[in-house]
């Protein structure tokens, strides 16, 4: 299987060299040259599978040059026991007889981006070997909340890798920025940065983008840079996985027959979640609508609902769902990319239009092919808060406020199929806005004066006492007693960013 740039599809790249890369040089999104297709009765074998074993055999289809006992030492090691809490690693939990929550933070930092960062790191590594690349690697990943601890979590320790983290200051949950910064580990830094998450990733896409910048690392310090963020395609893929192993578990679960079609709903901001579920759909998956829900950021919604895209005068705003609160989804890219046909010219005329006038327009034949696949909808605060009430009263489930998104979208874009909803952080690690939405407090309005001065944990635990929902995980419960290791603040611009990074792998 070769990869190729969603800009230019000339140059072909092995599976190894786009995970070793995780950005094409013309900044392009490397991409399968084709996409294979799960055999006639796979749905049937999956369903007598472990979750491991799923990984290896989705994986395989697409990482041809990695052989099956690597990928399945690297399974085991990324989905074990040691890393995450249920064995079923990413179990479907019914609400209802047509409702299903795939639970996807039983991993060590509590949110879905634990399910790619635990394996992202075999792969690189596995990668550079098979480049036979003697230079290490500094990660550099810009997050809205759990992809930098996940990614944190992931590479801290390994050999021959450095990483860098990169939020925004104020705009993660006080549990998430605990997670961060009180991460241990020779090889890890974190800042948080002066701005919102669209500074963070606009200033790590610019800093891959500096030749002088790359020369320079390799140059004095034998350094590459590369992502963990969605944009390489290491990342992407384990997430596909998961959308084909919970269809293979409703199966199994008696709750769907194979070849049933399914609905799935995805809170996204970046896209690369319901991009997988996408993929899912193409390689076999009888998965019938895609629906994108978004929050007050719904930049999303409504291209999806008029095939434009702008941000040129859309208003930041930050929401109680705060890993949604995006306006440039770059995996969105990769899936014009699909629906142009592979037209790599169109999509470099869109993203240069996206980054001069902060808007584009698609086609009526690409608009066509979105409308085809994806229904939107978009959840504001007060609703999203609501819900995650609603919920609990309804079902003894509580809800982090990004799956609660994703639930009242769902509700008001589904039509008979069964809806699979992507649950993406277990509840405690937005504590303040659930306990808000318990107690009927206004989306922006001030906590009792006894409860804000709580720390995240201690409400955590006020909250497990309220609802009975006292499982709150270890990495979660402990935060306070550890040390806070790191505390700069930089300024969102590339510069500060490449000079901060290159203080970190000069020390």
């Amino acid at each position: 299987m070769q990869y190729i740039s969603t800009r230019d599809r000339e140059q072909q790249f092995s599976a190894s060299q786009a995970i070793a890369k995780g950005l094409a040089e013309d900044g392009g999104l490397l991409t399968p040259v084709y996409l294979p297709k799960l055999p006639r009765r796979a749905l049937e074998e999956l369903k007598n599978m472990s979750y491991q074993q799923r990984a290896v055999y989705v994986m395989k289809l697409f990482l041809d040059e990695f052989s099956v006992k690597e990928l399945t030492d690297f399974a085991n090691a990324a989905y074990g026991p040691e890393k995450f809490d249920t064995p079923a690693v990413a179990p479907v939990r019914a609400l209802d007889g047509n409702t299903y929550c795939l639970e996807l933070w039983h991993g060590p930092t509590c949110a879905f981006k634990d399910m790619a960062l635990q394996m992202l790191p075999h792969l690189l590594t596995a990668s550079l070997r098979k480049q036979e690349e003697e230079k290490t690697v500094c990660i550099l990943v810009a997050t809205s909340g759990d992809t930098g601890k996940a990614a944190l979590e992931g590479f801290k320790g390994v050999d021959g890798v450095s990483i860098g983290v990169l939020f925004p200051d104020g705009g993660v949950s006080d549990i998430q920025r605990k997670q961060m910064v009180t991460t241990t580990g020779d090889n890890v830094q974190v800042w948080a940065v002066r701005g919102n998450f669209d500074d963070c990733q606009t200033g790590v896409k610019h800093a891959f983008a500096d030749e002088k910048f790359a020369e320079k690392l390799l140059d004095e310090y034998r350094i590459a840079l590369s992502s963990a963020n969605s944009i390489n395609w290491g990342r992407l893929l384990p997430q596909v996985v998961y959308y084909i192993s919970s269809y293979a578990e409703l199966v199994a679960a008696g709750k769907i027959e194979a070849g049933c079609p399914i609905d799935v709903c995805v809170p996204t901001g970046n896209f690369g979640n319901i991009l997988a579920a996408w993929y899912a759909k193409q390689i076999g998956v009888p998965i019938e609508r895609l629906l994108c829900a978004s929050n007050d950021n719904r930049v999303l919604t409504d291209f999806i609902n008029t095939g434009t895209y702008d941000i040129s005068d859309r208003e930041f705003i930050l929401t109680s769902s705060p890993s949604m609160d995006i306006l440039v989804s770059s995996n969105l890219e990769r899936q014009l990319f699909e629906l142009t046909g592979r037209n790599g010219e169109a999509i470099r005329q869109w993203m240069a239009d996206l980054a001069d006038a902060r808007c584009f327009r698609v086609d009526a034949e690409t608009f066509r092919r979105v409308r085809e696949n994806f229904s939107a909808d978009s959840v504001d605060n007060a609703t999203c808060l609501a819900t995650i009430r609603e919920v609990l009263d309804a079902h003894d489930y509580l809800l982090d406020p990004h799956t609660a998104v994703a639930y009242a979208a769902a509700q008001n874009l589904r039509g008979e199929n069964p809806v699979l909803i992507a649950s993406t952080a277990h509840w405690a690690k937005f504590g303040n806005n659930v306990y808000r939405a318990l107690h009927g407090i206004e989306p922006s309005g001030e906590l009792p004066a006894d409860v804000a001065a709580l720390t995240g944990c201690e409400l955590n635990k006020l909250i497990a006492e309220e609802t009975g929902k006292h499982h709150i995980p270890a990495g979660l419960a402990n935060l306070d007693t550890m040390q806070v290791r790191f505390t700069e603040v930089i300024d969102n611009d590339v510069e500060a960013i490449e000079d901060a990074a290159e203080a970190f792998l000069a020390r």
